[in-house]
């Protein structure tokens, strides 16, 4: 994997739910010692900063926890909830923003083996990570990761292997977010129309 290979440093400061839907279909890869792991995005949502009720940044809040979405676009936001999951969050725009793209759900493709490793529960290859904890828990992503550059060496996204074309993309209103007021129905929700490894949630 070379350099030249991963996403561009532009590519995260455009606006946030561009940038939501292009990350369908590329690849995100983690490396582990010696070991890499990698997977398809299938499923994203956008969170867009201090105006959105939904986001950990709604009205300006700045608090240890949220510190990385307020740095520049491309690096990871790495947050843990339910006092159980961990969510990776790709960072977009410009410094003090705080908006980002939350990955739920991801097809893998290798270090498959090391994977089932770590999740056990999962039946079937197409539960390993479909879901924002899942994927983490798979990809063994937790705070440590938080504020990693997204360009680096132990954590990187590279583009789709093919176009993804309009048509293959279904939206919906995000998950778990039906506190956040009017935000709670926007359509910030984007996965890959009919795709088996998106997370159960479907409406």
């Amino acid at each position: 994997m070379t350099d030249s290979q991963k996403l561009p440093h532009d590519f995260y400061l455009q606006d946030t739910v561009s940038v939501a839907r292009a990350l369908l279909g590329c690849t995100l890869w983690r490396k582990r010692g010696r070991e890499i792991l990698a997977a398809r995005l299938v499923e994203t949502e956008a969170y867009l900063g201090a105006n959105d009720l939904a986001s950990h940044a709604r009205r300006g809040l700045r608090s240890a926890r949220n510190a990385s979405m307020y740095l520049e676009g491309g690096h990871a936001y790495v947050y843990f909830t339910y006092g159980m999951h961990w969510c990776l969050n790709v960072v977009t725009q410009e410094a003090d923003i705080a908006e980002a793209v939350l990955l739920r759900a991801g097809e893998p493709i290798r270090g498959i083996e090391s994977m089932r490793k770590r999740r056990p529960k999962a039946k079937r290859d197409f539960d390993l990570m479909n879901g924002p904890g899942k994927l983490t828990s798979a990809l063994d992503i937790d705070g440590r990761l938080d504020g990693e550059p997204l360009d680096g060496n132990r954590l990187w996204l590279t583009g789709s292997e093919k176009p993804i074309d309009e048509s293959e993309i279904a939206i919906s209103r995000r998950v778990g977010v039906d506190g956040a007021g009017d935000a709670a129905v926007w359509p910030l929700r984007f996965y890959l129309r009919g795709n088996r490894y998106v997370s159960a949630y479907r409406t």
